[in-house]
């Protein structure tokens, strides 16, 4: 199989702290990482995907393996690594939101460079995504998602990249530079206004969206969360506006928004169609908790978007 989109980076298993009559403490498994979430969310639009990454030959490596099968997210080129293991967090919910503690130092992802990126892949693909996190876990893992970055220019393959900057994982020198140089070489652009604000000092929408159209994006969709989204290119600017839910969680949804974003412009190529049926999934996933379990499919986000016309 020979995917349209290729999203690159690391999973995480997701565990979260909940309390059971019976049992007292308990801790709910789920799934995480932006990547996947980008490649689950653009799977259950109806698009083609294939996931590149590493995990762990054991049960939480095989957990990964059967989600995105049973997604239909191709995973022909995913590394099992035995003397590795698959990155880890743990959710714990507190009266004013939610409480993070990441496992993910060594992770199967982490340890990836360029030599596990298969070329023929990428070049084969319509669009290859990935995110400031693929980058930030090590730096063989930022020379990893360069060198996929060079194959797909080099090919014609659409970058897709979101910045999803985490400064736990890097300092904010490098991430700066390294975000910087990454934008520089993407046509799709996903910067959020929280991360560019911390990268370069700006945040006012429209010239957030002249920054990165000056890096050379061909688009960019800058999520404005519940605003909604920007989307620009050189010859026309819009604000989509968003759909209005009562949130529960956000975890995930600027991934959702990622990955219903390319489903749609690969299907069609008008960003700003593709920025309105985002929102639409984006909002839809707050409406649940965790990463994975809330994003709607295509069924659900079209009888939104129909009934909003």
């Amino acid at each position: 199989m020979q995917p349209d989109i290729i999203c690159l980076g690391e999973p995480l298993l997701e565990f979260t702290e909940s309390s059971d009559a019976t049992h007292g403490t308990v801790y709910l498994r789920g799934f995480g990482g932006d990547t996947s979430n980008t490649a689950i969310a653009a799977a259950r639009q109806g698009a083609s995907v294939g996931y590149l990454t590493a995990v762990s030959a054991d049960d939480f490596g095989e957990a990964f393996m059967t989600l995105w099968a049973e997604e239909g997210i191709d995973t022909a080129r995913v590394i099992r690594n035995a003397h590795a293991n698959t990155g880890v967090y743990y959710v714990f919910p507190t009266p004013s939101g939610r409480n993070f503690a990441y496992f993910r130092a060594g992770s199967a992802a982490s340890l990836m460079g360029p030599d596990d990126v298969p070329a023929d892949y990428i070049r084969g693909a319509k669009v290859l995504h990935v995110s400031g996190i693929s980058q930030a876990i090590s730096t063989s893992a930022c020379d990893a998602v360069f060198h996929a970055m060079a194959i797909a220019r080099e090919a014609g393959t659409l970058v897709s990249y979101d910045s999803n900057l985490r400064l736990k994982l890097w300092p904010l020198a490098r991430a700066r530079a390294v975000i910087t140089e990454a934008m520089r070489q993407c046509d799709l652009a996903f910067p959020s206004v929280d991360d560019t604000a911390e990268l370069v000092g700006l945040s006012d929408a429209d010239a957030i969206a002249d920054l990165h159209l000056g890096y050379g994006a061909k688009v960019v969709a800058l999520k404005l969360g519940e605003k909604g989204s920007l989307v620009a290119t050189s010859d026309e600017r819009r604000i989509l506006p968003p759909n209005p839910v009562d949130p529960i969680d956000a975890t995930g949804a600027g991934d959702t928004f990622a990955g219903a974003f390319l489903a749609e412009y690969v299907a069609h190529g008008n960003p700003f169609r593709a920025a309105r049926y985002a929102n639409v999934a984006a909002s839809l996933t707050t409406t649940g908790m965790g990463a994975v379990g809330p994003i709607p499919n295509r069924v659900r986000v079209e009888a939104v978007v129909e009934g909003a016309r």
